[in-house]
């Protein structure tokens, strides 16, 4: 393919966070619960609402408010508890101190434990109970039953208990909602590709318009270095195009007239007149967009376990209490007795630890995984990474560098050696920013060649480009050209279509040619052997041609290939195997694997990719290493183990402590008293904590 100058720009988009599309498990439990506890005045505030990002910012920094607030709140409370005293020994006479207690309590009860409070009301209605109905009634129980102890019901009051349980349960949920709530960009990424106005051409004029006023028909004049803005058919100019971006083919591209330009897609060097053919809707960026949001829509979150043990727990504690009250008034017991026991029961069965046991891993794996490589996005796509059966590669840089390189340089005249072609050949390419040029220049730097200095300097658009070097003619053009004027070379081996090659002629005479190709990247090969050690397949999908397709695939031993892909057809074929069965991953770093990325069970983009493909994935690859792909599903599975380790933990006294709690061996002598609850659900937190912690062992730092 032949080369010309190019001017390149900057294809990163940026934009504004647009309203997030994924499925979070608080989504519709804490998030809804929590906005009934927001003041109206700060619904009507810029950015709530409806406003996507900004209202979960609001809602997450509410939650930090009500934390402290609690957490300071519950001190005093703690500090001055009978029970707490009698635990650890140390005796405190404070004046009033119930009542202290009370008031301080009743604050924390109110503010603090509102959104558990709205949740607990959105729940019953829903009638799926979970850890907001727990949490609710355990709070709404402890704050009744000590308040009446304080106005004279004779037994011990809950209120520390009630308070850390409020504090614990707010840390929880706002490590959780930190975590979940990620508002994807990916959309108006997508969008910001195309630029916001146009050079529309009528007759000898030609003025900037909004890009929104483009009709089909219309001509407009694209200069060197902008972006195409709308699709059309080229009538008049010659350019390469950098269409990477959208179709996933990792040359520029090169069009002339008659030929189809893509919206979005980067201009070279050359002036085009092009005539528009799909605006707006019907856009190929447009379709794009609307495959990344339809997949997005149709993802659907994992079930949470913690959520389903809160749900057990509270069918477990509602029943639990109340036969424990009843069955104890059954038995001739008094009153305050049965009240009690139904108090304790129902407050251990709330288990500070279940509303740590997952927050605490998620906060630790992203901390550990962002420390090696990995940024996770979607928690829910990471801790399914367990199950991945098959993992689709894009091919340029993610498998490859996305770089071309010299891979040869062949003289056929012994007269020039080798590094005499390069030597000159760089003298003419310094003055070019194209991809073949700085691949020459690099290669010409590292060999410490002393590049020369050229004049006369021209393009030759579409074929290459000219110049004199050292008073020799010197021309470094394409196969194209060389066929154009008709002219013979020798037999090159130049494998075509995996090797990009380019002709030297020295004073009119074709000396040699020079090869780049994109480079494999050295960690690909042994990131694709762990794969297959753990029995997971692996598959290439590219924009590219076969030839450079079957090239990476047989250099790496992958499973398999796919070329010519388009951006549709790569989600559709990663539809095709989730209907086989298949658990898919995606891995890519472009716009046109933005669509396949949000259709896979997880995606995973490149950090060296687009804004949108690390947008739009699960899980970002921040060091472009394939190798992190590996120690993902191996830290996933981890992940996991922690998660289900502590949930058991969080909830697995129960067991004991609701039998003995409710009195079942009360005549043998062994029953468990509020201060033995509450010292087996502190354990029970502390395993849990610790077991978190060991995380940081399970991948190599």
């Amino acid at each position: 393919m032949e080369h010309s100058h190019h001017t390149h720009a900057s294809a990163q988009p940026s934009g504004k966070e647009a309203p997030d599309q994924e499925k979070q498990y608080l989504a519709e439990k804490t998030l809804h619960a929590h906005d009934q506890a927001i003041p109206p005045e700060a619904k009507e505030a810029p950015g709530h609402g409806d406003q996507g990002h900004d209202h979960h910012a609001m809602m997450i920094a509410d939650f930090r408010k009500r934390f402290w607030v609690s957490l300071v709140l519950s001190l005093p409370v703690i500090v001055i508890s009978p029970m707490v005293q009698d635990i650890l020994g140390y005796r405190l006479d404070v004046p009033y101190h119930m009542y202290i207690a009370f008031a301080l309590s009743s604050i924390i009860f109110f503010y603090g434990g509102w959104p558990f409070l709205t949740g607990l009301k959105d729940e019953v209605k829903k009638g799926a109970p979970g850890m907001m109905t727990l949490i609710g009634i355990a709070i709404t129980v402890a704050y009744l039953y000590s308040t009446a102890v304080v106005f004279g019901l004779p037994g011990m009051d809950f209120f520390w208990e009630l308070a850390t349980l409020i504090v614990i349960m707010l840390l929880g949920h706002w490590i959780e909602m930190k975590s979940v709530l990620g508002a994807s960009r990916a959309l108006e990424l997508l969008v910001s590709l195309m630029p916001s106005t146009a050079h529309l051409v009528q007759g000898d004029q030609t003025m900037d318009v909004p890009l929104g006023s483009l009709k089909r028909d219309d001509l407009i004049l694209v200069k060197p270095g902008e972006k195409v803005p709308a699709d059309g058919l080229i009538e008049e100019g010659e350019s390469y195009l950098n269409e990477s971006m959208l179709t996933g083919e990792s040359k520029p591209v090169q069009k002339g007239q008659g030929l189809k330009v893509i919206g979005g897609s980067l201009n070279g060097n050359g002036a085009l007149r092009v005539r528009v053919q799909n605006t707006g809707e019907e856009s190929y960026l447009n379709k794009v967009i609307h495959l990344v949001q339809d997949a997005q829509k149709t993802k659907s979150a994992t079930q949470h376990l913690a959520d389903k043990a809160a749900r057990w727990l509270t069918y477990i504690a509602l029943l639990a209490g109340f036969s424990t009250f009843a069955i104890w008034l059954f038995l001739g017991a008094e009153l305050a007795f049965a009240l009690e026991r139904m108090v304790t029961v129902m407050v251990i069965s709330c288990p500070h630890a279940l509303g740590l046991a997952v927050p605490l891993v998620v906060a630790i794996s992203t901390a550990i995984s962002a420390k090696n490589g990995l940024l996770i996005r979607n928690r829910t796509a990471f801790e399914n990474s367990r199950k991945i059966t098959t993992i689709i590669f894009d091919k340029t840089g993610t498998l490859t560098q996305g770089a071309h390189e010299v891979a040869r340089v062949v003289s056929f005249l012994p007269a020039v050696p080798e590094q005499e072609l390069l030597r000159l050949a760089a003298g003419v390419e310094q003055n070019s920013e194209h991809y073949i040029s700085q691949g020459i220049l690099k290669r010409a730097k590292a060999d410490g060649i002393t590049i020369p200095a050229s004049e006369q300097f021209n393009y030759l658009p579409g074929k290459g480009l000219e110049g004199q070097v050292e008073g020799k003619e010197l021309k470094v053009v394409g196969p194209n050209y060389i066929q154009e004027m008709g002219i013979e070379v020798p037999v090159s081996n130049a494998e075509e279509g995996v090797e990009t090659v380019v002709y030297v002629l020295i004073d009119g005479v074709v000396t040699g040619f020079i090869s780049l190709r994109d480079q494999i990247r050295p960690e690909s090969a042994e990131a694709i052997q762990v794969l297959k050690e753990n029995g997971i397949k692996n598959l290439l999908l590219t924009g590219d041609n076969a030839r450079v397709a079957q090239s990476v695939s047989e250099a790496l031993q992958m499973d398999g290939y796919l070329a010519n892909v388009l951006p549709h057809q790569k989600q559709d074929k990663i539809k095709e195997l989730q209907a086989q069965g298949e658990f898919v991953a995606m891995t890519g770093d472009g716009v046109n694997d933005a669509p396949a990325l949000a259709q896979a069970d997880v995606g995973i983009a490149v950090g060296s990719g687009t804004d949108v493909a690390a947008e739009t994935a699960d899980i970002i690859l921040v060091n472009s290493n394939p190798q992190d792909i590996a120690s993902l599903i191996l830290f996933g599975k981890a992940t996991y183990r922690k998660m289900i380790q502590n949930i058991i933990w969080a909830t697995a006294y129960n067991v004991v402590a609701l039998p003995l709690a409710a009195g079942v061996l009360y005549k043998q002598g062994i029953m468990v008293s509020p201060a033995v609850g509450a010292a087996l659900m502190s354990m029970s937190t502390v395993v849990v904590a610790i077991n978190a912690q060991l995380l940081r062992k399970q991948i190599k730092t």
